[in-house]
């Protein structure tokens, strides 16, 4: 009688539980992305619209 492979048979289990994993995540993000969805959004503030003017560059005809 031959013996058996333990290791061909491990890697098998292996294989096996593996490929359940991946698909029950597959199945995870699949039903996460069709729920509702967050959506966060960044507002960019540009410097030159936040800081404030100097009165040289707003009033040219003051100093004329």
């Amino acid at each position: 009688m031959p013996t058996p492979n333990y290791q061909f048979e491990k890697r098998k289990r292996d294989l096996a539980k593996k490929a359940a994993k991946d698909e029950k995540k597959a199945r995870k993000k699949e039903k996460g992305s069709s729920g509702p969805q967050i959506i966060e959004h960044t507002q960019v503030i540009d410097d030159e619209e936040t800081a404030e003017p100097s009165s040289a560059s707003t009033t040219p005809a003051a100093a004329s």
